[in-house]
């Protein structure tokens, strides 16, 4: 029986080693898919080898990937668990099949309805509820297998015990383990995006006034060069073409520029109703050009230190490429600022052509933009931002049904 037990816990640590060899620093959209795939082996492992007992019944732990992938995964995901499930139960064949059947469908019934409260909790109360919901299915398990014996006797209460202690001992191990790697991926990518911020804060403040010098000097002759009158129409095309490509330089070094560290002088104490409103109001024109409605709500009493006019530009990126997302149809851009607990939340929701999981992943990356003539410095300067007071932005967004971000500001 311990062999077997150990058997079955050597089958669920299976997924978990292999992410952490092979896929733990691939970022990739279908790393989810892998895991499912890993967790479904992992479960039938569990029922080809499952622990006999001497009562006449057998027992597994195929369960524990199934409310695994459940309560992170909702019925999306953890519906390829059940269908693999039940589908090598009827192969196994045996008494008992119909009511495995019935009980794992009451259970994928039930426990992904968990799912979206159970991923906003944080770490700690994520592993407790993920016992709890252990527990509480063995003991519906047994429950269960009680009306089909004769008797309980001292057996079936030593079954009992050693089954939902197993249960909830080998879900806490697990959940864990994929704390931890959750925990070592975030801790990688905010590291991978500080270093990036610091270079470009570094490069940006030493470089841009250098650039910016010689390009105003260059724009000036230029403008005087284009009102001669001894030049041909030709060359006055040329200069044209010039100016509007120093334009477009010193456009790329005003976003350099941004990503300097926070002026003293520009430093205050507030809880952004100032910056939000003259946001709104400067947008606006903008936004009505492409038959946007921008609806704007104001709910914070929290305060914070921070660079006014660099976050005055972040929020300015965040709604001009939320108004060129809907340019095509219009629609509503909505902005709240609430706050949320001890954080301030900042959240800008569109409903215009929205990106894959596999732009979202790529946002804050340099040079990386989902605009043709885009830089990406934009959206680098948001996430610099927010990083220098300390906060997390959250994209959730969807092709053709819009893109959220929300934004906590720790106060």
């Amino acid at each position: 029986m311990i062999e077997s037990l150990l058997l079955n816990f050597l089958f669920l640590l299976f997924p978990v080693l292999i992410y952490l060899i092979f896929f733990e620093n691939k970022f990739h959209t279908y790393n989810k898919y892998i895991l499912i795939f890993l967790s479904s082996i992992s479960m039938v492992l569990c029922m080809a080898f499952p622990i006999k007992l001497q009562i006449g019944f057998i027992f597994d732990l195929r369960y524990i990937p199934f409310l695994i992938i459940a309560l992170f995964g909702g019925y999306k995901y953890s519906f390829t668990l059940y269908f693999v499930l039940n589908i090598y139960r009827f192969m196994i064949g045996g008494p008992g099949t119909f009511q495995s059947f019935l009980f794992s469908t009451v259970i994928f019934s039930l426990v992904p309805l968990l799912s979206k409260k159970f991923i906003q909790q944080n770490a700690k109360k994520r592993i407790i509820s993920a016992i709890v919901v252990a527990v509480l299915t063995m003991v519906f398990y047994l429950s269960t297998l009680a009306t089909f014996l004769p008797v309980l006797n001292m057996e079936f209460w030593i079954l009992t015990v050693n089954a939902v202690c197993t249960y909830a001992l080998v879900m806490f191990v697990i959940m864990v383990l994929l704390e931890k790697i959750m925990n070592n991926n975030n801790a990688r990518k905010s590291l991978l995006q500080s270093e990036r911020l610091i270079v470009l804060s570094e490069l940006s403040a030493s470089v841009s006034h250098e650039i910016r010098n010689p390009l105003t000097v260059t724009n000036g002759f230029l403008q005087l060069l284009s009102k001669s009158r001894t030049i041909t129409m030709e060359e006055r095309t040329y200069i044209e073409y010039a100016l509007l490509e120093l334009k477009r330089a010193e456009k790329i070094v005003s976003d350099f520029l941004a990503f300097a560290k926070p002026q003293s002088e520009n430093m205050v104490n507030s809880n952004l109703k100032e910056e939000t409103e003259y946001v709104k109001n400067i947008m606006t024109p903008f936004a009505n050009m492409h038959q946007v409605d921008i609806q704007y709500t104001f709910n914070n009493t929290l305060t914070f230190k921070y660079d006014k006019n660099q976050i005055q530009q972040c929020l300015i990126n965040l709604l001009k490429n939320a108004v060129e997302a809907m340019k095509e149809n219009g629609g509503i851009l909505l902005i709240v600022v609430s706050e949320q607990k001890n954080n301030v939340m900042i959240k800008i929701e569109d409903n215009g052509i929205g990106m894959n999981k596999e732009e979202v992943l790529q946002l804050g990356s340099p040079y990386y933009s989902t605009k043709k003539e885009g830089t990406g410095l934009g959206m680098l300067m948001v996430y610099s931002t927010i990083s220098k007071v300390n906060g997390t932005i959250q994209v959730d967004s969807e092709k053709g049904k819009g893109t959220t971000f929300t934004i906590l500001i720790p106060v």
